[in-house]
């Protein structure tokens, strides 16, 4: 007897036959039974800066131990990881790494949390699960680096044991992520909402595409739901584009476009607005929103000034938005 199972943690919601995958490549229908294969299989392990993340308002300064298995819900055109994120299991190398020795690796490494990253980790969703649970128990801490495809109940399960997420926005089109990403715009907006109300720390990331993605209408459009959604203290990066996988017929983005994008941003009144992979005037940088005095001074991922007390401004005794010690 054939039979088929549903995949419903992520949107796409897959019908997946005897023996094939859903669309991420990792969630199998082995004899009637979903599994997910790539589960304690480590495709990539890094101990980084918190702030490759990029993370600018959770423990800066400090080493995070970074931990993907390959495989992705979405298919972005433009992938950086993609000879993980789109690779098939079988055809990957991976060391097995169950979810206690990822735990005794972060404090062998010092590493005061962990990031489930370069990939998706929601695909990933039992291993990133068990890890965090895991590492919630001892003491140490759970980043989630993630594009934020996935339904309201796994979500809401997964963030019990989260403290802080980078949630990349990849623009604020559905015919964008139709398009470019095989995907759609509202799960990740209702995905950050519902992150944030279950008490984690979240942070937004747009990566700036050329003729895609950077209009005045673009940035404010994002900007301002921000603000309205979110609330104007949610960190807010604009990366740099650079041509990657199937989109090297682009050029980098101009400095000019991210420039303008940060000052739309702040015009919106977001408080702490960052541009990453260029070097501008202040880029890295986080102010108070009250006082506007240099409270965190960043050069790339290097903290070079930190000048705030028990998180908040020193000058004006503001409370900063995140988690500093």
């Amino acid at each position: 007897m054939v039979m088929t199972v549903q995949c419903d943690l992520c949107p796409k919601r897959c019908v997946i036959e005897p023996n094939q995958s859903g669309d991420c490549r990792i969630r199998v229908n082995l004899e009637g039974k979903l599994c997910a294969v790539t589960y304690g299989f480590a495709s990539a392990v890094h101990v980084d800066p918190v702030e490759k993340k990029p993370v600018y308002h959770y423990l800066p300064g400090t080493p995070i131990l970074s931990l993907a298995t390959v495989g992705c819900n979405l298919h972005c055109k433009n992938c950086q990881n993609w000879e993980i994120s789109q690779c098939n299991p079988e055809d990957s190398r991976a060391a097995f790494l169950p979810p206690a020795d990822v735990v005794a690796l972060a404090k062998k490494q010092a590493c005061p949390s962990i990031a489930y990253t370069y990939t998706e980790p929601l695909v990933y969703y039992e291993y990133t699960l068990d890890c965090a649970r895991l590492a919630r128990e001892q003491g140490i801490k759970n980043v989630l680096v993630t594009a934020g495809y996935i339904n309201p109940e796994p979500l809401r399960e997964l963030c019990r044991y989260v403290d802080a997420a980078t949630v990349d926005v990849k623009a604020f089109s559905n015919e964008f992520y139709q398009d470019m990403c095989g995907a759609t715009l509202k799960p990740v907006l209702d995905g950050l909402v519902l992150a944030k109300s279950c008490g984690v720390m979240v942070e937004v990331s747009n990566l700036v595409i050329p003729t895609l993605n950077d209009t005045d209408r673009d940035f404010l459009s994002l900007c301002t739901w921000l603000k309205e959604n979110m609330g104007p203290e949610t960190p807010l990066h604009f990366l740099r584009f650079f041509p990657h996988y199937r989109m090297r017929n682009l050029p980098p983005t101009e400095e000019s476009t991210m420039a303008r994008a940060r000052e739309i941003a702040r015009a919106v009144g977001l408080h702490y607005v960052y541009v990453g992979n260029i070097l501008l005037e202040g880029s890295a940088t986080t102010c108070c929103p009250s006082c506007k005095k240099v409270l965190v001074r960043r050069q790339g991922f290097v903290i070079q000034e930190n000048r705030l007390r028990d998180g908040r401004c020193p000058d004006c005794n503001r409370e900063i938005y995140g988690l500093w010690r």
